[in-house]
């Protein structure tokens, strides 16, 4: 139960630790010692598997110069029933060598000399354990006390130490593996393991495992079988089934007994909580969480509670500053998350869970749109950066047949932004193939999906956005929606742009600028139509091209769309540049790239307005060297127009 040493005897140590030493805790171990020198309580705290114990034994063996004479050490086993009194009981025992008598305080008696009381592992007996280690300061002021506890105590006089994963990235200007990798790699050849390891899929691994080091020295015995990439393709699909056959710990056996220690002291509102936040797969606000885990077994209040204490015993990560202008995020860990899912499953809550996280995702992606369409285009963007991994789950479910795929395509279709304005045309294509291959015919999404899947796909597959165009239009007619039929013009103007026909093009693109109206949602405003129309007509007639770019930036949604403004800016500055205003037409490129990098990420556009810039370039224009280095291959130039800038057609797609 508990074991207790004079100085640094080597029984003390032989009779609890393993013999392997610690790797990538030399800052921290050195950071323990000056704690534990220094102040008369210290914790260490951190997750399940972080190796507090082992970094606590270590500190207080070593050094010869310590401030105490005895190391005395009580911990706790999992199995052991735990009464009332039990920890004050064991310390007694464990200073005095007596028991203590109904009603007595903690203990009056010690060794002679400074005792240093390690109060190991007392996460079962959390809350005795403060009222024993207050008492015992007041009392006792030759003994000093160090516990490990996934929480701290909460006591003034506290110094706590939190451990975190081992990094899983080498540091800046280190050379050589990570500490994550270094621990696996040399855990492995300890049980024999003589491969040459292969960097990226160690790193893989280790990633996998977010550098927890149980985590880690439990993959490093499934070496013998597994090859690594093997091993990180078993730990992507759940890593709760790592083992240990002779585990220091008896909770250490798998990964799964380690998290379920936790899961066990848990009281019911926060096991509830911790299985349904198992459906995030990113970061995520309390918010959120209250909106997902809320039901008729969860009242809301409940929720805030169960996240502080999760968060404290390290089930979740605290993101971000309290008090920030930003609120707080929480990510759960990657081993808590895969055990939490079993446990959604076993309880019959997936379903309805994951009905929730949709609804909310769906809600997140009309905001996110109503953010753009108001003028707040970067807190637009960022706001699907912040809840972009569980985005990308909500599709891969609704893709793989275990998701609702309309409420996966209608959250593909407010991000339509994300998609064409920051450069992800392929991939919102991709989802949107799959989708609508989901989602039945009748629905009223489908029209508007195959507009998005054929403007985002025009430049790849021309002929397959023409056949989804020619399924929409019908549908938008009988809907009477106007913006739909604009929209579909816009897409018709740039296939007719790639196919080399301005004329055709020009005449969609105004089509498309008269029919949609301003400030309708779901996609790009009539300000973009009339900007790819000024740069069609900047070849031919820049004087007309600057009348039309003009009248764009005459538009009211220019006022708030960072992103149509370049473009329409884009355009004047093309047809200046077409014009011989060559001077001119530089000093509007330069101010409307100033302007697009102060308000939104548009790589599309800002790339478009460099190259405008270089073609201005009065060195360029002297050498008469041809400004068109870098032409994506699927956008062709229009005829006459071999030394216009690259970008410009591909920019009229936009």
């Amino acid at each position: 139960m508990w074991t207790r040493g004079e100085g640094h005897d080597a029984r003390f140590v032989g009779g609890f630790q393993d013999g392997r030493a610690l790797v990538g805790r030399d800052g921290e171990l050195a950071e323990l010692r000056r704690a534990v020198s220094g102040r008369r309580l210290v914790t260490v705290t951190g997750a399940a598997g972080t190796g507090k114990s082992r970094l606590a034994l270590a500190a207080v063996t070593s050094p010869l110069d310590s401030p105490w004479r005895t190391v005395v050490r009580v911990r706790w086993h999992g199995g052991i029933p735990v009464g009332r009194r039990a920890l004050t009981a064991r310390v007694e025992r464990a200073l005095s060598g007596a028991g203590v008598p109904d009603g007595a305080h903690p203990p009056r008696t010690a060794p002679a000399g400074d005792v240093l009381l390690l109060l190991d592992d007392v996460d079962p007996v959390h809350t005795e354990c403060i009222g024993l280690v207050q008492t015992l300061l007041m009392a006792r002021p030759g003994v000093r006390i160090l516990v490990t506890s996934r929480r701290p105590l909460g006591l003034g006089d506290e110094d706590v130490i939190r451990l975190a994963p081992l990094p899983v990235e080498a540091a800046p200007g280190r050379a050589g593996p990570s500490p994550a990798a270094e621990l696996l790699v040399s855990r492995a050849r300890e049980r024999g393991w003589r491969e040459d390891p292969d960097p990226s899929a160690v790193a893989r691994v280790c990633r996998l495992l977010e550098g927890v080091p149980l985590a880690l020295e439990l993959a490093a015995g499934r070496l013998g079988e597994w090859t690594t990439e093997q091993l990180a393709d078993h730990l992507a699909a759940g890593q709760c089934r790592l083992a240990d056959p002779a585990p220091l710990l008896l909770r250490h056996r798998t990964l799964r007994a380690a998290i379920g220690a936790v899961h066990a002291l848990c009281d019911p509102a926060q096991r509830r909580v911790w299985r349904r936040l198992s459906v995030f797969a990113g970061p995520f606000t309390e918010a959120a969480a209250v909106f997902v885990c809320s039901g008729s077994d969860l009242a809301p209040h409940e929720v805030p509670p169960a996240l502080a204490t999760l968060g404290a015993t390290g089930v979740l990560q605290v993101l971000g500053d309290a008090g920030a202008v930003r609120p707080l995020r929480y990510r759960m860990a990657r081993a808590a998350r895969d055990f939490g899912t079993e446990r959604l499953a076993a309880a019959g809550e997936r379903p309805v869970t994951r009905d929730r996280h949709a609804l909310h995702l769906r809600g997140v992606a009309g905001v996110a749109e109503t953010l753009w369409n108001t003028g707040l285009q970067r807190q637009a963007l960022q706001t699907v950066e912040d809840e972009h991994e569980d985005l990308m789950a909500l599709m891969r479910r609704a893709e793989d047949g275990t998701g609702h795929p309309e409420t996966a395509l209608e959250a593909v279709l407010h991000l339509w932004f994300w998609w064409a304005v920051h450069d992800h045309a392929r991939e919102g294509d991709d989802h949107l193939r799959l989708l609508l291959s989901r989602v039945a015919a009748d629905s009223p999404l489908v029209a508007r999906g195959r507009w998005l899947a054929a403007w985002l796909g025009a430049a790849r597959d021309p002929r397959a956005a023409h056949r989804l165009l020619s399924l929409a239009w019908p549908a938008a007619v009988l809907a009477g929606d106007d913006a739909l039929l604009g929209r579909i013009a816009h897409v018709h103007g740039t296939l007719a742009w790639q196919r080399q026909d301005p004329e055709s093009a020009a005449a969609y693109y105004r089509q498309a600028a008269d029919t949609t109206p301003s400030g309708a949602p779901g996609g790009p405003s009539p300000a973009v139509s009339l900007a790819a129309l000024a740069v069609v007509q900047a070849h031919h007639a820049p004087e007309a091209a600057a009348r039309t770019a003009d009248r764009a930036l005459a538009q009211p949604s220019c006022a708030n769309d960072a992103w149509a403004a370049a473009l329409a800016q884009y355009a004047r500055a093309l047809a200046d540049h077409r014009a011989g205003r060559t001077g001119r037409a530089r000093h509007r490129a330069r101010r409307a790239l100033a302007d697009l990098e102060a308000r939104v990420e548009a790589p599309q556009a800002r790339r478009a307005l460099r190259l405008l810039l270089a073609a201005c370039d009065p060195a360029t224009t002297a050498t008469g060297a041809p400004a068109a280095p870098h032409l994506r291959p699927h956008v062709p130039i229009p005829r006459g127009g071999a030394q216009t800038p690259p970008t410009t057609a591909s920019l009229a797609q936009r």
